[in-house]
């Protein structure tokens, strides 16, 4: 069985690399260039393995960093004469270049949320304050979407599926479970990612689930969030009921429209 799922949330492949450095604890200046081709990899085959649509950046970067791997592995050219002076510079020079560059953009934009959010906290005599009592959530930052692939596989790590001969026929979809976890995020102020996978039972469920995780994030009516990156997620609603019905209902309207197209 496949499932079909598009989505416009992924950053890029500049993205998914400074999460393994990250997350790997590496060196900027100094990536070991085999063991994040290897990690990057293991992204890409998860992707696919969910039938997300990679967008092209990602195959090129994949192409890229197999690339500067093997001109690793080369040996190095003897320099000649004074022509071949620029023959040693080191494959991963513009890779770390187009890093250091990406993470000052981000670092900036980070500060730029950083400004809005103080300038939100300034009220005008006469205006009316709404106080926000979730001190705790001030503290959060948002997980990724690779933090997420990251807690997905490690779900699937965590639970062993037993091989059943048995023939069984079960239907879930991603559309039952956008439904289903929205119903719990209604009840509750907030879930952590794991528990909406412990009563799951086959590969199948965990998929669907997450699946349906990603296609909220896409409309916008969850939000992740953890306390440090790669630390435990928590999911919370972002949307009031007014605005999840007519969300949900555009989405069922253009679910049923698909489904119907010849």
């Amino acid at each position: 069985m496949t499932y079909q799922c598009k989505l416009d949330i992924f950053e890029g492949p500049l993205d998914l690399l400074l999460h393994l450095i990250k997350e790997q604890k590496m060196d900027i200046y100094d990536i070991p260039i085999a063991e994040i081709t290897r990690q990057y990899m293991k992204y890409l085959e998860m992707m696919q393995e969910l039938n997300l649509e990679l967008v092209g950046e990602y195959l090129v970067m994949a192409a890229e960093l197999t690339r500067i791997k093997s001109k690793i592995l080369l040996p190095a050219p003897e320099i000649d004469d004074e022509f071949d002076a620029g023959s040693g510079e080191d494959p991963r020079a513009e890779l770390m270049r187009r890093l250091k560059e990406y993470q000052r953009y981000r670092d900036a934009a980070f500060e730029l949320r950083l400004k809005e959010h103080d300038r939100q906290q300034v009220f005008i005599r006469g205006g009316q304050i709404e106080l926000d009592d979730s001190a705790e959530e001030k503290e959060l930052v948002d997980a990724s979407v690779f933090d997420l692939l990251k807690a997905y596989q490690k779900i699937l790590d965590t639970k062993s599926f037993e091989k059943d001969y048995e023939i069984k026929i079960t239907e879930m979809s991603v559309t039952d479970q956008v439904q289903h976890i929205m119903e719990i995020l209604n009840a509750s102020e907030s879930v952590t990612f794991e528990s909406l996978f412990t009563v799951l039972n086959t590969k199948q469920e965990v998929v669907v689930t997450f699946l349906a995780i990603l296609e909220l994030m896409r409309l916008k009516l969850l939000r992740v969030q953890q306390a440090r990156h790669f630390e435990t997620i928590r999911i919370y609603k972002s949307a009031d009921q007014e605005t999840q019905d007519a969300i949900l209902q555009e989405y069922h309207r253009s679910m049923d429209s698909e489904s119907t197209e010849p």
